[in-house]
């Protein structure tokens, strides 16, 4: 793992092949420790999985660098329209004058269309994508856990699902990569915020994840998980459904 700041403690970690987490951890007042992550794939066609809000957007942006050209970035790509996501999509699209937003098709109908310094790249539903060595797939997800907007990439050549929100694990101190539990910790997290929007549909729409078969979930907050995701994602649908 390389600390790319001292001050804020933001680091950098391969988590799977040419698959990179960038972390920084928080205090957030009267919620104890918290920790951001953005995923960085490196390849011919580099993608930023999440921004990161406006106001980290340098401490991203220094650890991006520590492993390519920022200009080399083409496609700056986000779960669904809030602060953590896609907070400062505007200065990486000025950072990187090749890159373009990569979303959803709802998200670049309702929001990113007109948000965005450039137009998005609309991807859809069950829609691949070639970086290089690497191939994404996204996903449809409205309202999991929330915003109509949202979905998630996998990238089919690692077995890794960038499943944004999902198993959010509170704490600043976590390890980059764990084999542990984080159905609990993300349960007892979510019982305590009830962020998620409690859709009908979540148990079809885990079940379409997990028949992906990931072997990394590369998670927003806390830790990436490795593992057999396809049973932790049946496991979180039948958490929800109880």
């Amino acid at each position: 793992m390389a600390v790319t700041n001292k001050q804020s403690g933001t680091n950098v970690h391969e988590i799977a092949d040419g698959i990179y987490r960038i972390n920084t951890p928080v205090v957030i007042s009267g919620a104890g420790g918290f920790s951001f992550n953005q995923y960085l794939i490196a390849d011919d066609e580099p993608l930023l999985f999440h921004t990161g809000p406006r106001k980290m957007f340098s401490l991203v942006r220094e650890a991006v660098a520590s492993v390519l050209p920022i200009e080399t970035l083409r496609y700056i790509a986000f779960s669904h329209v809030e602060a953590d996501e896609c907070g400062s999509l505007n200065e990486w699209l000025a950072a990187a004058p090749r890159s373009v937003p990569l979303c959803g098709t709802v998200a670049a109908m309702v929001s990113i269309g007109d948000l965005a310094d450039r137009a998005p790249r609309a991807i859809a539903d069950g829609e691949g994508l070639m970086l290089g060595e690497h191939s994404v797939r996204w996903f449809d997800t409205p309202h999991l856990p929330h915003a109509w907007d949202c979905g998630f990439l996998t990238e089919e050549n690692t077995s890794t699902l960038l499943c944004g929100d999902l198993f959010t694990q509170g704490g600043a101190d976590l390890p980059p990569v764990t084999e542990s539990d984080i159905l609990g910790p993300s349960e007892a997290f979510r019982h305590a915020m009830d962020y998620f929007s409690h859709t009908k549909d979540a148990r079809a729409m885990l079940e379409r994840l997990a028949a992906t078969n990931p072997s990394t979930l590369a998670c927003m907050h806390g830790s990436a998980w490795r593992g057999d995701g396809a049973s932790l994602l049946r496991a979180l649908a039948d958490s929800l459904s109880a």
